[in-house]
């Protein structure tokens, strides 16, 4: 009789644990009833029912089907786009990529057509191996 206890009192902590990061982890639209703080206290303090009650009354089945507040509208809220998947981000990359290297080329140039004219000035023709070849 007494490992039957003992083994109802773990079935009920692996609830009450499983309760506990279910409602941690949901997502606001996810919540019903009540606001995840509660939930928490709930199944914290009466793990038993606060877990039964969390799976049966506080979560959405269904991720696909939300309901807000009875008579109220849920706030849509715009979910974050990761840089790696936002083409307006990784055009703007590649645009900056681009300009950059330009720029760099740019400057390169500028800077290898003042040495051949400062070599000119100095009376040297530019050897073969100073040019690049473009």
């Amino acid at each position: 009789m007494a490992r039957l206890g003992v083994l109802l009192f773990l079935v009920q902590i692996v609830l009450a644990v499983c309760a506990l990061i279910s409602c941690l982890s949901a997502e606001e639209g996810q919540i019903r009833a009540l606001p995840r703080i509660a939930w928490v206290l709930i199944i914290l303090f009466f793990p038993l029912v606060g877990s039964i009650a969390w799976f049966i009354v506080g979560r959405e089945t269904s991720p696909g089907a939300r309901k807000g507040w009875p008579g109220g509208t849920e706030r849509q809220r715009p979910r974050p786009v990761a840089p790696d998947d936002d083409p307006e981000f990784l055009s703007s990359m590649q645009d900056r990529a681009k300009n950059e290297d330009q720029e760099l080329f740019r400057r390169w140039e500028e800077d290898l057509r003042r040495r051949e004219d400062d070599l000119r000035r100095d009376g040297e023709p530019p050897r073969e191996g100073d040019r690049p070849e473009v």
